[in-house]
């Protein structure tokens, strides 16, 4: 009986390691997977402009409109939503200034989280550089999203409140973020979510995003990609109603 328990003993030890629970990567492992899995360093730097157009819905007041949104390196945006008749919202940040202009809140100048969420959704290059923009990533456990077993992540930007990203631990890709900003009417925490990737130009990149706040459900839907087309000088220009606020401070 002792020689026989001696001679399992080795394959015993071999099945040890295997039965070891595996360590978590790093979180900056699973940020930097993230942009393998959706095409690429190389992929990213190729990107100069982008043109995105879709449909957007605000489900809690049954309002339906278009949204066009344009970027271009390295840190300036502008988005025009259209209601359909009903009216119209822009907003933008040329690098310097964050604003917004729509008719229920007139025009205003975005300051703290919310300036700072604005100047990193304007960046093209801010997910390849995230170093840039956080100065800290950790790994606060792991929650499931829609039943996929997901990593949670804790970001703390250079500038703004730090926000919490689920990766799917199978895929890789960014599926939902939690995110604290400010709006006119007080600070809100707004849940993203983000779907239905589909390869554009060597990029995977969601086309359905979701975004619960307090008083409504919002849903966008990406139909049309456009990258490194020309976009005019003046379209991230401020609005002169901006103008106007930023000579006042």
């Amino acid at each position: 009986m002792r020689l026989r328990f001696y001679n399992a003993l080795p394959a015993l030890l071999l099945l040890i390691p295997a039965a070891l629970p595996a360590e978590d990567p790093k979180p900056e492992a699973i940020m930097d997977k993230a942009i393998e899995a959706t095409g690429g360093k190389a992929a990213y730097e190729k990107i100069k402009t982008e043109v995105l157009t879709g449909t957007l819905e605000l489900s809690s007041m049954g309002l339906k409109g278009t949204i066009t949104m344009y970027r271009a390196l390295p840190d300036k945006s502008y988005t025009l939503i259209d209601f359909s008749g009903m009216g119209k919202a822009e907003e933008g940040f040329n690098g310097e200034v964050a604003w917004a202009v729509n008719g229920m809140e007139g025009a205003r100048i975005k300051k703290g989280d919310e300036r700072a969420v604005a100047m990193r959704n304007a960046s093209l290059a801010a997910e390849l550089h995230w170093q840039d923009y956080f100065s800290k990533v950790e790994l606060a456990g792991s929650e499931d999203v829609a039943g996929k077993p997901c990593y949670k992540l804790t970001l703390t930007p250079k500038e703004g409140s730090p926000e919490t990203r689920f990766y799917d631990k199978s895929s890789g890709l960014l599926v939902k973020t939690i995110l604290p900003t400010s709006t006119a009417d007080g600070p809100v925490t707004v849940e993203i979510g983000l779907s239905d990737y589909r390869d554009e130009a060597g990029i995977l990149m969601p086309h359905t995003i979701t975004q619960k706040v307090p008083s409504t459900d919002i849903v966008i839907k990406i139909e049309s990609v456009k990258r490194n087309e020309d976009i005019p000088a003046n379209r991230f220009d401020l609005p002169d109603e901006i103008k106007a606020l930023a000579a006042k401070k």
